[in-house]
Protein backbone atom coordinates (compact mmCIF):
# COMPACT_ATOMS: atom_id res chain seq x y z
CA UNK A 1 0.00 0.00 0.00
CA UNK A 2 1.41 3.43 -0.94
CA UNK A 3 1.00 6.32 1.53
CA UNK A 4 0.55 9.89 -0.16
CA UNK A 5 2.60 11.29 3.38
CA UNK A 6 5.32 8.87 2.95
CA UNK A 7 5.83 9.43 -0.39
CA UNK A 8 5.12 13.32 0.63
CA UNK A 9 8.43 12.37 3.26
CA UNK A 10 10.81 10.79 0.93
CA UNK A 11 10.28 13.07 -1.99
CA UNK A 12 11.55 15.67 0.21
CA UNK A 13 14.59 14.03 1.36
CA UNK A 14 17.15 15.78 -0.38
CA UNK A 15 19.77 14.29 2.06
CA UNK A 16 19.59 10.77 4.41
CA UNK A 17 20.85 9.09 6.98
CA UNK A 18 20.31 4.83 7.40
CA UNK A 19 21.10 3.39 10.55
CA UNK A 20 21.98 -0.01 10.20
CA UNK A 21 22.10 -2.35 13.48
CA UNK A 22 24.43 -5.09 13.85
CA UNK A 23 22.16 -8.19 13.67
CA UNK A 24 20.90 -6.82 10.64
CA UNK A 25 24.84 -6.94 9.02
CA UNK A 26 25.64 -10.31 10.56
CA UNK A 27 24.29 -13.94 10.77
CA UNK A 28 23.56 -16.42 13.60
CA UNK A 29 27.30 -16.84 13.79
CA UNK A 30 27.77 -13.40 14.53
CA UNK A 31 30.17 -12.39 10.96
CA UNK A 32 29.29 -10.21 8.66
CA UNK A 33 27.03 -11.48 5.83
CA UNK A 34 28.40 -10.45 2.27
CA UNK A 35 25.04 -11.05 0.58
CA UNK A 36 23.44 -8.58 3.44
CA UNK A 37 25.94 -6.00 2.90
CA UNK A 38 25.93 -6.24 -0.91
CA UNK A 39 22.09 -5.97 -0.49
CA UNK A 40 22.39 -2.87 1.25
CA UNK A 41 24.51 -1.38 -0.68
CA UNK A 42 22.68 -1.69 -3.88
CA UNK A 43 19.92 -0.35 -2.06
CA UNK A 44 22.04 2.40 -1.14
CA UNK A 45 22.88 3.50 -4.67
CA UNK A 46 19.58 3.39 -6.13
CA UNK A 47 18.75 6.14 -3.73
CA UNK A 48 21.59 7.25 -4.73
CA UNK A 49 21.08 7.79 -8.43
CA UNK A 50 17.52 9.73 -7.72
CA UNK A 51 20.22 12.66 -6.76
CA UNK A 52 19.87 12.29 -3.15
CA UNK A 53 23.12 12.47 -0.53
CA UNK A 54 23.08 9.04 1.58
CA UNK A 55 24.84 9.04 5.13
CA UNK A 56 25.43 5.32 6.32
CA UNK A 57 25.73 5.08 10.31
CA UNK A 58 26.60 0.86 10.73
CA UNK A 59 27.28 -0.79 13.55
CA UNK A 60 28.34 -3.42 13.38
CA UNK A 61 32.21 -3.48 14.16
CA UNK A 62 32.14 -5.20 17.49
CA UNK A 63 29.82 -7.94 16.12
CA UNK A 64 32.67 -8.49 12.96
CA UNK A 65 35.22 -8.53 15.65
CA UNK A 66 33.35 -11.09 17.76
CA UNK A 67 33.04 -13.08 14.20
CA UNK A 68 36.36 -13.09 13.40
CA UNK A 69 37.55 -14.49 16.76
CA UNK A 70 34.78 -17.05 17.55
CA UNK A 71 33.13 -15.66 20.42
CA UNK A 72 29.50 -16.31 20.73
CA UNK A 73 28.73 -13.51 22.66
CA UNK A 74 29.48 -10.07 23.44
CA UNK A 75 31.72 -9.32 26.10
CA UNK A 76 30.83 -7.25 29.13
CA UNK A 77 34.10 -5.70 30.12
CA UNK A 78 35.82 -2.33 28.22
CA UNK A 79 38.70 -3.83 27.27
CA UNK A 80 37.34 -6.62 25.30
CA UNK A 81 34.75 -4.34 23.92
CA UNK A 82 37.20 -2.30 22.48
CA UNK A 83 39.75 -5.40 21.31
CA UNK A 84 37.20 -6.29 19.05
CA UNK A 85 36.17 -3.53 17.65
CA UNK A 86 39.55 -2.71 17.05
CA UNK A 87 39.79 -5.95 15.04
CA UNK A 88 35.87 -5.67 13.52
CA UNK A 89 36.11 -2.35 12.06
CA UNK A 90 38.94 -2.90 9.34
CA UNK A 91 36.70 -5.46 7.97
CA UNK A 92 33.33 -3.46 8.32
CA UNK A 93 35.00 -1.63 5.51
CA UNK A 94 36.52 -3.71 3.72
CA UNK A 95 32.72 -5.49 3.05
CA UNK A 96 31.61 -2.11 2.69
CA UNK A 97 34.37 -1.06 -0.30
CA UNK A 98 33.98 -4.10 -2.11
CA UNK A 99 29.84 -4.02 -2.15
CA UNK A 100 29.87 -0.48 -3.50
CA UNK A 101 33.15 -1.37 -5.76
CA UNK A 102 30.53 -3.29 -8.08
CA UNK A 103 29.14 0.61 -8.35
CA UNK A 104 32.15 2.46 -8.75
CA UNK A 105 31.51 4.52 -5.73
CA UNK A 106 34.71 5.22 -2.89
CA UNK A 107 33.58 5.03 0.78
CA UNK A 108 35.31 7.05 3.43
CA UNK A 109 35.24 5.79 7.06
CA UNK A 110 34.37 8.67 9.97
CA UNK A 111 35.11 7.37 13.44
CA UNK A 112 33.28 9.52 15.82
CA UNK A 113 33.08 10.21 20.11
CA UNK A 114 30.30 12.32 21.80
CA UNK A 115 33.13 13.88 22.34
CA UNK A 116 33.08 15.63 18.77
CA UNK A 117 29.56 16.91 18.62
CA UNK A 118 30.04 18.63 22.08
CA UNK A 119 32.47 20.46 21.19
CA UNK A 120 31.47 23.24 18.45
CA UNK A 121 34.62 23.83 16.44
CA UNK A 122 35.03 19.76 16.31
CA UNK A 123 31.24 19.42 15.24
CA UNK A 124 31.61 21.53 11.85
CA UNK A 125 34.48 19.95 11.37
CA UNK A 126 32.94 16.74 11.02
CA UNK A 127 30.40 18.72 9.25
CA UNK A 128 32.74 20.22 6.73
CA UNK A 129 33.95 16.84 6.08
CA UNK A 130 30.87 15.09 5.07
CA UNK A 131 29.84 18.35 2.80
CA UNK A 132 33.24 17.86 0.91
CA UNK A 133 32.85 13.97 0.75
CA UNK A 134 29.36 14.67 -0.97
CA UNK A 135 30.55 17.18 -3.13
CA UNK A 136 33.32 14.53 -4.66
CA UNK A 137 30.30 11.95 -4.66
CA UNK A 138 31.30 9.51 -1.84
CA UNK A 139 29.45 7.65 0.79
CA UNK A 140 30.49 8.91 3.66
CA UNK A 141 29.96 5.88 6.53
CA UNK A 142 30.11 6.65 9.79
CA UNK A 143 30.84 4.64 13.92
CA UNK A 144 31.58 5.31 17.31
CA UNK A 145 34.80 5.19 17.43
CA UNK A 146 34.81 2.03 20.06
CA UNK A 147 38.20 1.68 20.07
CA UNK A 148 38.93 4.75 22.54
CA UNK A 149 35.13 5.69 23.99
CA UNK A 150 34.76 4.54 27.39
CA UNK A 151 30.89 5.79 28.49
CA UNK A 152 29.84 5.56 25.38
CA UNK A 153 30.70 2.32 24.62
CA UNK A 154 28.98 0.73 27.60
CA UNK A 155 26.51 2.99 27.63
CA UNK A 156 26.01 4.52 24.41
CA UNK A 157 24.44 3.77 20.79
CA UNK A 158 24.45 3.63 17.36
CA UNK A 159 20.91 4.65 17.19
CA UNK A 160 21.41 8.29 19.16
CA UNK A 161 24.64 9.24 16.84
CA UNK A 162 22.81 8.70 13.54
CA UNK A 163 20.24 11.46 15.20
CA UNK A 164 22.66 13.45 16.11
CA UNK A 165 24.38 12.76 12.74
CA UNK A 166 20.87 13.64 11.14
CA UNK A 167 20.51 17.14 13.03
CA UNK A 168 24.33 18.13 11.85
CA UNK A 169 23.20 17.93 8.29
CA UNK A 170 19.73 18.98 8.31
CA UNK A 171 19.02 15.90 6.92
CA UNK A 172 15.25 15.50 6.11
CA UNK A 173 15.16 11.70 6.89
CA UNK A 174 16.40 9.49 9.14
CA UNK A 175 15.73 5.88 8.93
CA UNK A 176 16.80 3.38 11.31
CA UNK A 177 16.69 -0.47 10.36
CA UNK A 178 17.11 -3.09 13.00
CA UNK A 179 15.34 -6.94 12.55
CA UNK A 180 12.19 -5.62 14.03
CA UNK A 181 9.46 -4.34 11.82
CA UNK A 182 8.32 -1.42 13.83
CA UNK A 183 6.86 -0.14 16.84
CA UNK A 184 3.83 -2.29 18.43
CA UNK A 185 1.44 -1.61 20.76
CA UNK A 186 1.91 -4.74 22.31
CA UNK A 187 4.86 -7.58 22.69
CA UNK A 188 6.17 -7.68 19.58
CA UNK A 189 6.32 -11.61 20.12
CA UNK A 190 2.36 -11.86 20.15
CA UNK A 191 0.73 -12.11 16.99
CA UNK A 192 -2.21 -10.17 17.91
CA UNK A 193 -0.17 -7.06 19.06
CA UNK A 194 -0.70 -4.36 16.49
CA UNK A 195 2.08 -2.67 14.48
CA UNK A 196 1.75 1.48 14.65
CA UNK A 197 1.94 2.70 10.93
CA UNK A 198 2.49 6.90 12.06
CA UNK A 199 3.38 8.58 15.77
CA UNK A 200 2.58 11.75 15.22
CA UNK A 201 4.04 12.53 18.62
CA UNK A 202 6.80 10.93 20.76
CA UNK A 203 5.12 11.30 24.44
CA UNK A 204 5.41 9.34 27.70
CA UNK A 205 2.99 6.69 26.35
CA UNK A 206 4.71 5.93 23.12
CA UNK A 207 7.79 5.91 25.20
CA UNK A 208 6.06 2.81 27.73
CA UNK A 209 5.65 1.02 24.37
CA UNK A 210 9.38 0.38 24.53
CA UNK A 211 10.93 -2.67 25.71
CA UNK A 212 14.24 -2.64 28.10
CA UNK A 213 15.85 -6.03 26.37
CA UNK A 214 18.46 -5.94 24.02
CA UNK A 215 20.17 -8.50 21.36
CA UNK A 216 22.95 -10.77 21.66
CA UNK A 217 25.42 -8.67 19.51
CA UNK A 218 24.07 -5.38 19.40
CA UNK A 219 23.91 -2.30 22.00
CA UNK A 220 20.61 -0.57 21.12
CA UNK A 221 16.69 -1.61 22.38
CA UNK A 222 13.71 0.01 21.58
CA UNK A 223 14.16 2.48 23.75
CA UNK A 224 17.27 3.90 22.09
CA UNK A 225 15.34 4.18 18.58
CA UNK A 226 12.54 5.77 20.16
CA UNK A 227 14.96 8.66 22.17
CA UNK A 228 16.66 8.98 18.85
CA UNK A 229 13.22 9.33 16.51
CA UNK A 230 12.85 11.50 19.50
CA UNK A 231 15.07 13.37 19.34
CA UNK A 232 15.38 13.84 15.34
CA UNK A 233 11.87 14.65 15.56
CA UNK A 234 12.02 17.45 17.96
CA UNK A 235 14.31 19.19 15.62
CA UNK A 236 12.11 18.83 12.63
CA UNK A 237 13.08 15.77 10.54
CA UNK A 238 10.90 12.40 10.12
CA UNK A 239 12.32 8.90 11.38
CA UNK A 240 11.54 5.13 9.65
CA UNK A 241 12.04 2.52 12.18
CA UNK A 242 11.91 -0.81 9.91
CA UNK A 243 13.42 -3.85 9.61
CA UNK A 244 16.48 -4.28 7.72
CA UNK A 245 16.54 -7.42 6.79
CA UNK A 246 13.71 -7.45 5.00
CA UNK A 247 14.09 -8.04 0.91
CA UNK A 248 14.31 -4.40 -0.72
CA UNK A 249 13.63 -2.70 2.49
CA UNK A 250 15.01 0.65 1.51
CA UNK A 251 13.22 0.44 -1.94
CA UNK A 252 10.58 0.45 -0.62
CA UNK A 253 10.43 2.89 1.87
CA UNK A 254 11.76 5.08 -1.35
CA UNK A 255 8.22 3.92 -2.84
CA UNK A 256 6.10 5.40 -0.10
CA UNK A 257 5.03 1.73 0.75
CA UNK A 258 3.85 1.33 4.70
CA UNK A 259 6.60 -0.49 6.03
CA UNK A 260 7.73 0.12 9.31
CA UNK A 261 6.52 3.07 11.51
CA UNK A 262 6.91 6.56 10.48
CA UNK A 263 7.50 9.12 13.25
CA UNK A 264 6.41 12.58 12.06
CA UNK A 265 8.57 15.93 13.06
CA UNK A 266 6.56 17.70 15.51
CA UNK A 267 9.21 20.41 16.31
CA UNK A 268 9.81 23.23 13.77
CA UNK A 269 13.37 22.88 11.69
CA UNK A 270 16.02 24.86 13.12
CA UNK A 271 18.83 26.37 12.18
CA UNK A 272 22.23 24.41 12.25
CA UNK A 273 23.68 26.76 15.48
CA UNK A 274 20.42 26.16 17.68
CA UNK A 275 20.18 22.33 16.70
CA UNK A 276 23.96 21.96 18.15
CA UNK A 277 22.90 24.01 21.42
CA UNK A 278 19.62 22.45 21.88
CA UNK A 279 19.65 18.79 20.83
CA UNK A 280 23.78 18.02 20.28
CA UNK A 281 25.96 19.45 23.17
CA UNK A 282 26.03 18.05 26.62
CA UNK A 283 24.76 20.57 29.59
CA UNK A 284 27.76 21.25 31.70
CA UNK A 285 25.15 22.05 34.56
CA UNK A 286 21.34 22.82 35.07
CA UNK A 287 18.72 25.13 36.18
CA UNK A 288 15.65 24.33 37.61
CA UNK A 289 13.08 26.82 37.43
CA UNK A 290 9.31 27.26 38.84
CA UNK A 291 6.49 27.15 36.63
CA UNK A 292 6.47 30.57 36.04
CA UNK A 293 9.14 30.78 34.52
CA UNK A 294 8.69 27.71 32.05
CA UNK A 295 5.84 29.17 31.04
CA UNK A 296 7.09 32.46 29.67
CA UNK A 297 10.27 30.46 28.20
CA UNK A 298 8.02 28.06 26.29
CA UNK A 299 5.13 30.57 25.45
CA UNK A 300 6.49 34.00 25.05
CA UNK A 301 10.20 32.60 24.37
CA UNK A 302 11.75 34.78 26.42
CA UNK A 303 14.99 35.11 28.46
CA UNK A 304 15.87 33.44 31.98
CA UNK A 305 15.99 35.79 34.59
CA UNK A 306 17.69 35.29 38.14
CA UNK A 307 14.58 35.65 40.34
CA UNK A 308 13.60 32.47 38.07
CA UNK A 309 15.21 29.93 38.94
CA UNK A 310 15.08 28.03 42.44
CA UNK A 311 18.16 26.14 42.56
CA UNK A 312 21.43 24.84 40.43
CA UNK A 313 23.55 21.92 40.20
CA UNK A 314 27.01 21.37 38.41
CA UNK A 315 29.97 23.89 37.83
CA UNK A 316 30.23 25.49 34.50
CA UNK A 317 32.01 28.72 33.29
CA UNK A 318 30.25 31.75 31.07
CA UNK A 319 29.55 30.85 27.62
CA UNK A 320 28.93 26.76 29.01
CA UNK A 321 25.76 25.10 28.03
CA UNK A 322 22.98 24.82 30.40
CA UNK A 323 19.84 22.55 31.37
CA UNK A 324 16.84 24.23 32.29
CA UNK A 325 14.19 21.95 34.27
CA UNK A 326 10.68 22.69 35.50
CA UNK A 327 9.44 21.73 39.28
CA UNK A 328 9.16 17.91 37.90
CA UNK A 329 12.55 17.61 37.15
CA UNK A 330 11.49 17.66 33.41
CA UNK A 331 14.49 18.95 31.05
CA UNK A 332 12.65 21.44 28.85
CA UNK A 333 15.23 24.02 27.88
CA UNK A 334 18.95 24.51 27.25
CA UNK A 335 20.91 27.65 26.88
CA UNK A 336 24.11 29.49 26.85
CA UNK A 337 24.79 30.88 30.25
CA UNK A 338 25.96 34.73 30.89
CA UNK A 339 27.51 33.58 34.30
CA UNK A 340 29.29 31.26 35.71
CA UNK A 341 28.54 28.85 38.45
CA UNK A 342 30.01 30.47 41.05
CA UNK A 343 28.17 33.76 40.40
CA UNK A 344 24.49 32.03 39.78
CA UNK A 345 24.67 30.56 43.37
CA UNK A 346 24.67 33.86 44.48
CA UNK A 347 22.07 35.89 42.36
CA UNK A 348 19.27 32.73 42.33
CA UNK A 349 16.34 34.10 43.05
CA UNK A 350 17.36 37.61 42.36
CA UNK A 351 15.42 40.62 40.90
CA UNK A 352 17.23 42.54 38.48
CA UNK A 353 18.38 45.13 40.69
CA UNK A 354 19.43 43.02 43.44
CA UNK A 355 22.04 41.87 41.23
CA UNK A 356 24.67 44.58 41.35
CA UNK A 357 24.05 44.53 45.14
CA UNK A 358 25.13 40.97 45.83
CA UNK A 359 28.24 41.14 42.68
CA UNK A 360 29.02 44.51 42.43
CA UNK A 361 28.23 45.29 39.18
CA UNK A 362 25.21 44.03 36.67
CA UNK A 363 27.05 42.27 33.75
CA UNK A 364 23.68 40.85 32.10
CA UNK A 365 19.99 41.21 33.43
CA UNK A 366 19.29 37.63 32.40
CA UNK A 367 20.95 34.16 33.35
CA UNK A 368 20.11 32.91 29.83
CA UNK A 369 19.33 35.40 26.78
CA UNK A 370 16.25 34.13 24.60
CA UNK A 371 18.84 34.42 21.57
CA UNK A 372 20.56 31.88 23.16
CA UNK A 373 17.57 29.56 24.55
CA UNK A 374 16.57 26.40 22.56
CA UNK A 375 13.27 24.69 23.66
CA UNK A 376 13.57 21.13 23.72
CA UNK A 377 10.01 19.59 24.55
Amino acid sequence: MIDPVRQEVVTGAHTVVVKVGTNVLTGSDGRLAPDRIQALADQIQRIRQKGRKVVLVSSGAIGAGLGRLGFSKRPSDLRHLQGCAAIGQSFLMRAYQEALDKHSVHTAQILLTAGDFDNRARYLNVRNTILTLFEWDVVPIINENDTVSVAEIKFGDNDHLAAMVTNLLQAPLLILLSVVDGLFAGDPADPAARKLDTVPLIDGAIMELAAAGRSALGTGGMRSKLRAARLATAAGESVIMANGSVPNILDRIFAGEVVGTLFLPHGTSLPAWKRWLGFTAQPKGRLDVDAGARGARQEKGTSLLPNGVVNMSGQFNKGDVVALADPDGVEFARGLTNYPSTDVGKIIGLRTEQITEVLGSLPYEEIVHRDNLVVIV
